[in-house]
């Protein structure tokens, strides 16, 4: 091959290189994607736990719904009050307070205190127990089944199982909500961390068939709420619940209550 030959073919190749850089170059600036810079300066204060409980597709999520003003600046429920100060900062907007909340579930039947209808070697999963024969081997079929569905969807090990039934650390835990959605129960709801008092009972049966199934079950007698100087219990389903925007820790309800539920 000649000298002459080499040098067209180098000029070809150069050529077609330079084009296809300019095209490349025009693309990128036609087709650009303007990324908002509040948006990647919440992502950066943000925990990066990418758990979801703020609703939106992890963190990344969120922080363009903040930017887009789609969402308050204190929506992450892991950062909590420090990191909502600090993305009303980068937003320029000022802090939101907002009420930290826990995990909490409402059974105390533990393996002690309710009773069991028969021997259970299934899967250990609570979301298959509620398909087999009574929700369960469990007698209260409202009760926490103690296999660690929750525990296992934690993603800061702020949850596990004693006993028979799964207890929360309150100072582990990020209100994240993982563990209410893996509950088939519903036995775990995100309440105030400065609660003073919270029924422990899920139990929607009548007084005498709580009774027979758990010594720790609500049976509706309604002394709690009669006594209650607040008026913040109400009965729902023969089970008490507690108002926390009207109760005041007057803990009048815990010593009232016969069955003890109330802690």
């Amino acid at each position: 091959m000649g000298i002459s030959a080499i040098v067209t073919a180098t000029a070809v190749v150069g050529a077609v290189g330079l084009l296809i850089g300019l095209f490349l170059g025009i693309a990128a600036i036609k087709f650009e994607v303007k990324v908002d810079e509040r948006e990647e300066a919440v992502l950066g204060v943000l925990p990066g736990n990418n758990c979801g409980g703020c609703g939106y597709a992890g963190c990344s999520g969120l922080a363009a719904a903040i930017a887009k003003g789609e969402a308050p600046v204190n929506a992450c429920p892991v950062g909590g009050e420090p990191v909502g100060k600090k993305v009303a900062e980068i937003m320029g907007v000022e802090a939101q307070t907002g009420v930290r909340k826990v995990a909490f579930v409402k059974c105390m039947g533990t393996c002690d205190k309710a009773k069991v209808d028969y021997a259970y070697h299934g899967s250990m999963d609570c979301r298959m127990v509620p398909f087999v024969p009574g929700g369960g081997p469990k007698s209260c079929s409202y009760g926490c089944s103690g296999y660690g569905s929750c525990v296992k969807a934690c993603p800061f090990d702020a949850i596990h199982v004693v006993n028979g039934v799964a207890v929360v650390d309150k100072e582990a835990c990020r209100a994240c909500g993982k563990c209410v959605a893996a509950c088939p129960k519903h036995l775990i709801e995100l309440v105030p961390y400065e609660a003073k008092h919270l029924v422990a009972c899920s139990s929607k049966d009548k007084g005498p068939v709580t009774m027979k199934a758990c010594e720790m079950g609500c049976i509706a007698c309604q002394l709690c709420k009669k006594n209650c100087p607040n008026d913040a219990i109400v009965m729902e389903e023969f089970h008490a619940r507690i108002d926390y925007e009207k109760c005041t820790g007057c803990g009048i309800c815990k010593e009232k209550c016969p069955k003890k539920v109330i802690v």
